[in-house]
């Protein structure tokens, strides 16, 4: 096997990002330093956005049979590194005052974004389930990164014992495709499964656990229930990378599976897949609405937020790939910033995280700045006119109506009015003052006013999404799935 020049230079921002890891081990064993190791993270994870840029202006190149580097790899390859660096920088702030080893954060987390980056390449079942492990396995050992709390220590157990099941049910679904076709390449796999016509119970059987195993990733109905409690316990800047970066790769990758092995797009899968998107709308929504902890909010609201997503795969064509861009654009800029605000609210060294609605009763009279990001972020996260969350909206009704899918529009309709509802119930909180209580500013120390300062930019391209989206519809109208024979 011989790899190119340019095939190199495709594979850069994996490179990097891997250099990055081994770096960050090699500062951890020298010397303990969180300041250092974080500033190492972050310089690797930059150079590797960076990078992206350069590949995005090549050829699509096909490494080896496993992975492909196209304008769509490129554009998500992109998305996540940006979340991860934002994720980077919580953790910063957030793990400054924490009493055990803190550096081994960083380590896991770039670990695991080598593995989104593995997925979003991935055009090979073997690739596929390496990335996705690779990914996964930090995501454990991050969500009980602050174990001496019960209720940290219970998620990532919890995330384990369950992913590890998801995994094991995708890998049997593989093997069971493999029996089928012969092939474990996406391509010759759909070109296999198209030629065989009729598909045998086996080959329906592995597409199905396949498929369960992703919406268990995912989080969707009815493959949810691990969901808030995971959200509630993982430390807040965990929180906001298993909600954006981690969940992004994974979409990412079913995606291609779905578009370049038609066989799982067929037949009776759409009505299937509509059907898992009209549970998740509604079943994540409803279950929001009770909810007085921010984070399990969020993790509810996650579950609709991606059967949303699961309508423009339903409805295909040209207009799907587009519409879920631009929903993943808006969607992890909108929770990157609403769990930042969580994570610049909380301390480790002081129990568990500020995460009750009633914790941001009042928070406007001290700390308005914060008061008003996350004010923003609920309203994008609703579809509020001039904000990204209704730019994301407005693409997934306008594949949807293409469509036809009205049951589903109707979902998506009663959905975004029941999740408006529980996203006010957190902004009115924070304008609510406790008697007594006085306008005043918080002292921060640097980490957190870096934080803020994170936080304040993802408002700023949250409003810019909303306002002038021209920029971004043209990113991804370019991010288009090749597929190599």
């Amino acid at each position: 096997m011989t790899i190119t020049a340019s095939q190199l230079i495709a594979l850069l921002p994996l490179l990097i990002t891997g250099a990055t890891a081994v770096l960050v081990m090699l500062a951890i064993a020298i010397k303990r330093h969180h300041d250092f190791n974080a500033t190492i993270t972050v310089i690797g994870l930059n150079l590797a956005l960076l990078s992206v840029f350069v590949i995005a202006r090549q050829e699509p190149q096909l490494v080896t049979e496993l992975l492909v580097v196209d304008g769509y790899a490129a554009f998500y390859m992109g998305l996540v590194l940006f979340a991860t660096l934002a994720c980077a920088t919580l953790m910063h702030a957030y793990f400054k005052d924490f009493a055990d080893n803190k550096e081994e954060v960083y380590l896991l987390l770039v670990l695991s974004a080598m593995g989104a980056l593995v997925l979003i390449m991935s055009r090979h079942l073997a690739s596929f389930f390496i990335g996705l492990e690779l990914m996964s396995i930090p995501v454990y050992g991050l969500v009980a990164y602050t174990f001496r709390q019960k209720h940290s220590l219970e998620a990532g157990i919890k995330y384990m014992v369950l992913s590890a099941v998801a995994s094991a049910t995708m890998l049997f679904g593989m093997a069971l495709l493999y029996a089928e076709s012969g092939s474990l390449s996406f391509p010759a796999l759909g070109a296999q499964l198209a030629q065989a016509g009729l598909i045998s119970p086996f080959g329906y059987a592995g597409i199905a656990m396949i498929l369960a195993a992703m919406a268990f990733k995912l989080s969707l109905a009815p493959f949810h229930l691990w969901t808030p409690d995971v959200y509630e316990g993982a430390p807040a800047p965990v929180g906001a990378y298993l909600a954006t970066a981690a969940k992004v790769a994974v979409f990412v990758v079913l995606l291609r599976f779905l578009v370049e092995v038609p066989a799982a797009h067929a037949s009776v899968w759409p009505l299937i897949l509509g059907v898992i998107a009209f549970l998740s709308v509604f079943v994540g929504n409803l279950l929001a609405v009770n909810q007085t902890n921010i984070k399990r909010l969020l993790g509810y609201s996650s579950i609709a937020h991606f059967g949303y997503l699961l309508i423009a795969i339903v409805a295909g064509g040209t207009l799907a790939l587009e519409s879920v861009g631009m929903y993943l654009l808006t969607y992890v800029v909108t929770t990157i910033g609403a769990f930042g605000v969580i994570a610049l609210m909380s301390n480790p060294a002081q129990g568990r995280d500020a995460d009750a609605i009633f914790d941001y009763r009042g928070l406007f009279w001290t700390r308005p700045y914060l008061t008003a990001v996350l004010t923003v972020m609920m309203l994008s996260l609703a579809g509020i006119p001039f904000t990204a969350g209704f730019i994301g909206k407005f693409y997934i009704a306008l594949s949807g109506v293409a469509a036809g899918l009205w049951w589903l529009m109707a979902a998506l309709v009663i959905g975004s009015a029941i999740a408006l509802y529980y996203y006010l119930r957190v902004v009115v909180a924070l304008y609510m003052p406790t008697p007594g209580q006085r306008r005043m500013e918080a002292d921060l120390h640097w980490g957190q006013r870096m934080g803020g300062i994170m936080v304040l930019v993802m408002a700023g391209l949250m409003f810019l999404l909303g306002t002038y989206p021209q920029p971004a519809m043209s990113l991804v109208t370019q991010a288009g799935i090749v597929v190599f024979e």
